[in-house]
């Protein structure tokens, strides 16, 4: 079983923000520069304001950004919890993919499966 800080559609929010190449941009600034605005960021990119506004909305949607109001402006930062809480779940998972493919290879060499584990809490001789 995967231990995971956040459930499966928080983590889902995640990685559709990290599927684009601006967001992805737009956080390497914040994390890099610190808080910005919606206009600072866009003046550094190829798209509108308005464009960097939606993928600000997006980011703020899968908790890796939050915004400050301060007068008139609105400054955005980045968020690095829910980023970290991703890479853990990948790793997670691709531990158990490896444990898998160890036993698979074992069994592949030797003929022979590798005895399972019991789980705690679990009796498997009834």
């Amino acid at each position: 079983m995967i231990a995971m800080g956040r459930d499966d559609s928080e983590n889902a929010n995640v990685f559709e923000a990290l599927a684009d190449p601006t967001r992805r941009e737009v956080m390497r600034r914040l994390a890099e520069g610190g808080p910005a605005t919606a206009t600072e960021l866009a003046g550094d990119l190829p798209v509108t304001r308005q464009a960097v506004a939606k993928h600000l909305a997006t980011l703020a949607e899968a908790g890796l950004v939050t915004s400050d109001r301060q007068g008139r402006e609105t400054l955005f930062s980045f968020t690095p919890q829910p980023l970290t809480d991703a890479v853990t779940w990948m790793a997670d998972v691709g531990a158990q993919w490896d444990d898998r493919l160890q036993a698979l290879s074992q069994y592949l060499e030797t003929g022979e499966p590798r005895p399972k584990r019991r789980r705690a809490g679990f009796d498997t001789d009834r």
